[in-house]
């Protein structure tokens, strides 16, 4: 379970690397593809609602009745994921004006992805740092197999489903390269 949480990881930091390349063009002064922006965005909205969120809870509770202590950590995170989907919520907001050629300055929107990405890194962050090891610590192996049949289908098998419903995502990931941890 712990390996799939880290593979977990690491694709969304490739999901987050691509949107860095995108904020970092869009930062220069040159127009990205809003397009894939768009589809990078809807990828890690999906993968939030799906993913993210049954793990906060089954994680967060499970923690929370096993070792008392680790309550103000959960509930940070918590509170720090929900902050994380309004940014990206507001993010996708103002991509769906761009892309129908409403006037938004691209200075803002440049800061406000830089923002999140910064935010999303520092949550992934903490939880490998601060989560995972209270899960190692604490979680016995059928607290592991609940945690693992709370979650649908991982990352793995997400990307799989990537090449079909976002195809210039996929191959925009294959050709970018798996930043440092």
């Amino acid at each position: 379970m712990l390996t799939q949480l880290r593979q977990d990881h690491a694709n969304m930091a490739r999901m987050l690397h691509v949107l860095q390349l995108k904020q970092k063009s869009l930062a220069g002064g040159e127009r990205p593809n809003f397009k894939l922006v768009r589809e990078v965005v809807d990828y890690i909205l999906d993968y939030m609602e799906e993913f993210t969120v049954p793990l906060e809870r089954v994680c967060s509770e499970r923690l929370q009745a096993l070792a008392p202590e680790t309550q103000e950590l959960t509930e940070r995170l918590s509170s720090d994921y929900q902050a994380l989907r309004k940014r990206l919520s507001r993010l996708s907001g103002d991509i769906d004006m761009i892309l129908m050629d409403a006037v938004i300055p691209m200075d803002r929107f440049a800061e406000d992805l830089k923002a999140y990405l910064d935010a999303h890194r520092t949550y992934l962050r903490d939880e490998r740092e601060l989560l995972f090891p209270l899960i190692r610590q604490h979680f016995n192996d059928r607290d592991l197999e609940l945690l693992a049949q709370a979650l649908p289908e991982g990352a793995a098998a997400k990307l799989e489903r990537l090449q079909e419903a976002y195809p210039e995502l996929y191959a925009e990931l294959r050709e970018t390269e798996e930043p440092a941890a």
